[in-house]
């Protein structure tokens, strides 16, 4: 049996509220229309519920199950600030849910739904996504609760330097303790805040600028970050397509050339997918956003449509495809991939009964619920998890962290020798092949690798690797590719923490 079609967990084990709507939905052939958000379970409590499932199929002893499960510590900080000569307090979190390896990693992310229970979530998912994908890292998170859209510019600085100020106080932060990053609401520009910060509390620490990742390449940067997680969504998506069983499962052809995606969330992670995507050949039909949605089935222009909505600021209006005021309706459309890339609980038992993508790659941090994971399996759709498919983003800030421990940039060292060595063996080729490359074929052949053509090597081979080992997982186990990948996570955090052992084992 292919192992998206294996048998579906008991719905008893979703917990008493919410089985008659799983139920319902499974002896109606997936139609529930009564479901609410009520019978879904909380993100945090998702997310222990498939490490629950994975759990079972993994090595790791009961307690040290327990161990891999809880978080270690969490953060919770409130500041005053100034606005419109009125005091708002601020209120920020930082998980750090693992500290097996360090240290722990993950985005801040500024929202005015950030919540603590949301940041543990978030935080456990880092944990198993950096162990699938063989990163040295632990899991961490943070969250500030604000709508940025709400700050100036200047009140941003002062919030994000004050957060990062209570991280230094409380040692949240630093090269070897806990690196954040870029998130919903954030980029480089809050990442050099606090890069900045701390390095002015930390003046003598020369590795400071290892503090955060995701900041701009005169700060330190990496070539590559800003579309590192849509390039990893590309790759693994690629991958799964080209696997035999997925191909008959989804009765596909296997090739990126043709298939046609709708990507929902059309921020930094959605809008380099869709490029991906499109240069690869496929036709991105659908693009949804919280309010709005175009679509057209012929294609939609991803450069275009960005930049519509750059002098725009909306989708409505938009000359080359249809405009939809309903959105679900384009994320429910016919497609051969939806990628699910805005925010977490976006396919639920309201609406997983009407999606008719053959393929969803899940480019957001929980965008499905555990009944809609299971509804969709059951009707035959294949599920690329998050916690494999959106790592490529914490591989290439691992690549940052460690390019700026290293103090040097990727190449530096080999590039100018790589050209040489190539012009050589090509001089000696072209002796006996008779025919001189003109100047063009030969650049092209002697070329030395750039810096961001080695981070993107580098995550093209994390991905395959973390694809090819979640397969094998799951076809071995007769299990889907979720619960694969978690096991996978599970079993190599076991084995870290047991050849790291405990100052209390010989007590």
């Amino acid at each position: 049996m292919h192992p998206e079609a294996a048998a579906m967990v008991p719905a008893a084990r979703i917990g008493p509220s919410r089985v008659p709507a799983v139920t319902r939905m499974l002896s109606t052939g997936g139609l529930a229309s009564d479901a609410t958000e009520s019978d879904e379970p909380k993100f945090l409590t998702a997310v222990g519920m498939y490490f629950d499932r994975a759990a079972k199929h993994s090595n790791a002893s009961a307690e040290v199950l327990k161990h891999i499960k809880s978080t270690d510590s969490v953060l919770s900080v409130t500041f005053p600030m100034e606005k419109d000569g009125k005091t708002v307090m601020i209120r920020g979190y930082r998980s750090q849910h693992s500290r097996h390896r360090l240290p722990c990693k993950g985005g801040i992310r500024y929202s005015s739904a950030v919540d603590l229970q949301e940041v543990e979530a978030l935080s456990a998912l880092m944990t198993y996504k950096c162990a699938v994908v063989d990163v040295p890292f632990g899991g961490g998170k943070g969250g500030i609760m604000i709508d940025p859209a709400e700050w100036t510019e200047a009140e941003l600085e002062r919030i994000t330097r004050r957060f990062t100020l209570e991280l230094c106080q409380k040692n949240f932060i630093g090269p070897g303790v806990d690196v954040p990053a870029p998130d919903v609401g954030t980029g480089a520009r809050e990442m050099g805040w606090i890069a900045d910060t701390y390095r002015n509390f930390n003046p003598q620490d020369v590795n400071g600028a290892a503090c955060v990742t995701g900041k701009a390449l005169s700060l330190g940067g990496v070539r590559g970050r800003t579309e590192a997680t849509g390039l990893g969504v590309f790759y693994g998506i690629r991958e799964f397509l080209g696997f035999p069983e997925v191909q008959e499962r989804i009765k596909h052809h296997g090739k990126i050339e043709g298939t046609s995606v709708v990507v929902q969330g059309f921020g930094n992670v959605g809008y380099w997918a869709s490029k991906f995507f499109e240069s690869g050949g496929a036709r991105i039909v659908g693009v949804v956003e919280h309010d709005v949605a175009v679509h057209n089935e012929a294609g939609i222009d991803v450069e275009q449509l960005s930049q519509w909505r750059k002098e725009h600021g909306t989708f409505r209006g938009f000359p080359d495809a249809t405009v939809v005021e309903e959105p679900m309706r384009v994320l429910e459309a016919e497609c051969d991939v939806l990628i699910p890339a805005a925010l977490e609980r976006q396919i639920g038992l309201r609406n997983a009964h009407r999606i008719k993508a053959k393929l969803v790659g899940e480019a957001a941090n929980g965008p499905v619920t555990p009944g809609a994971d299971e509804v969709l399996r059951a009707s035959g759709k294949v599920i690329v998890p998050d916690l494999l498919l959106n790592a490529g983003g914490v591989c290439v800030s691992y690549f940052e962290w460690a390019k700026n421990l290293s103090h040097l940039r990727f190449g530096r060292m080999t590039k100018r020798w790589d050209e040489r060595s190539k012009e050589q063996l090509l001089t000696l080729v072209e002796g006996n092949a008779g025919r001189p490359l003109s100047e063009v074929e030969r650049r092209q052949l002697i070329h030395g690798a750039e810096e961001h053509e080695l981070v993107y090597s580098g995550l093209e081979d994390t991905m395959i690797v973390a694809c090819g080992e979640t397969r094998q997982t799951a076809n071995a186990k007769g299990i889907d590719y979720r619960t694969a990948a978690m096991a996978n996570s599970i079993n190599k955090i076991a084995a870290s923490l047991a050849g790291s052992g405990s100052i209390f084992t010989h007590a």
